[in-house]
């Protein structure tokens, strides 16, 4: 059994510091770098994950709805496998809402009766929510939140004897990650899980013809430039934030939301276009900011795994895939890995 409380430390490209701080130190690196990039983690404040949660009802977004999916019809077989036997705790990794994540504690509640979750995120606001709509629909769920940044310090408490934990990483959130960075993440959380322990990956697939509904590269693109422009805003929300937390002075209008498919690399990038050549100031840090016309600030990458990318990845961060589900269209997987 592990200590009573195991720590993963991750440490990727992650605040080492209190959250005010952390912020103008990324900032102060990320936007003297050429090219200018800014750290994700910076899109989810309060007004970043409720604008992300809109994210998951436009038409475009496929990820969450063929998700949702895929545990509608394989929730209860998921919990089994992960269970083998024993009583799950279940852990969920950047949680926000926990809206799909129902169905898979409907199942472990069915499965074992009263189950403990606790769902780990950046935003207190989406955790309250969640907590508060899971203890009015599942009061067989014990939820216990946890307001963390999970790629810097995530405490678990040890299982009982006759307990095993199932971490939840859904959502394609890997994806954020470069290949490097995402072995190191998955290395870090498994050294705080016992062997047999369980993980939930859910993986974005890159586009292919290799079915008669497969995923175009249109469609990947839509996804993240939807029609309502919702994402856009999610996007400019993150130079919204520096405005606010740190006194910046950028002007929305003379930015673009943009983004690219990356081909060679399997990834979507997205970016923030300055429209003119401009400087910006941010005031806290004491810092000015040169734009020329053109010029972007890279600020987010979505993987999308070709085949046997996902074993590879996990079997190098020392876990053993164990099954696979996917749609029929395969356009989104989800992998159950137990710690080696």
């Amino acid at each position: 059994m592990a200590a009573a409380l195991a720590e993963v430390q991750a440490c990727i490209s992650c605040p080492s510091t209190s959250p005010d701080s952390a912020v103008g130190e990324v900032v102060r690196e990320g936007l003297g770098r050429i090219p200018k990039r800014l750290p994700p983690w910076l899109f989810y404040d309060e007004a970043g994950s409720l604008l992300f949660e809109q994210i998951t009802e436009v038409p475009e977004y496929y990820l969450t709805r063929i998700e949702r999916g895929i545990f509608e019809a394989y929730a209860a077989e998921m919990i089994v496998a992960a269970a083998d036997e024993k009583r799950l705790r279940v852990v969920e990794l950047g949680a926000g809402s926990a809206d799909k994540t129902r169905l898979l504690l409907a199942a472990a509640a069915a499965h074992q009766g009263a189950v403990a979750y606790c769902p780990v995120d950046v935003s207190a606001t989406a955790l309250e929510a969640a907590r508060e709509r899971l203890e009015r629909e599942l009061p067989a769920v014990m939820v216990e939140p946890e307001v963390a940044d999970y790629t810097h310090g995530l405490r678990l408490e040890a299982c009982a004897d006759d307990e095993r934990r199932l971490v939840l990483f859904i959502g394609s959130s890997i994806g954020n990650f470069d290949r490097d960075e995402a072995v190191r993440l998955l290395q870090g959380l498994g050294a705080a899980l016992e062997p047999g322990d369980g993980l939930l990956l859910g993986v974005d697939l890159a586009p292919c013809s290799s079915s008669s509904d497969g995923k175009s590269e249109g469609a990947l693109i839509a996804a993240y430039d939807d029609s309502a422009g919702v994402t856009a805003r999610f996007n400019g929300n993150m130079l919204d934030r520096l405005n606010r937390e740190l006194g910046a002075a950028f002007d929305l209008e003379t930015f673009r939301h943009l983004i690219r498919w990356n081909r060679e690399d399997s990834r979507i990038e997205m970016h923030l276009e300055s429209l003119q050549e401009q400087t910006v100031r941010i005031e806290s840090v004491g810092l000015e900011v040169d734009f020329a016309r053109g010029e972007t600030i890279h600020t987010e990458n979505s993987y999308k795994y070709r085949e046997g990318e996902a074993e590879a990845l996990l079997r190098a961060a020392g876990f053993e895939t164990e099954r696979r589900w996917s749609d029929a269209g395969g356009w989104f997987a989800v992998y159950l890995a137990k710690r080696i």
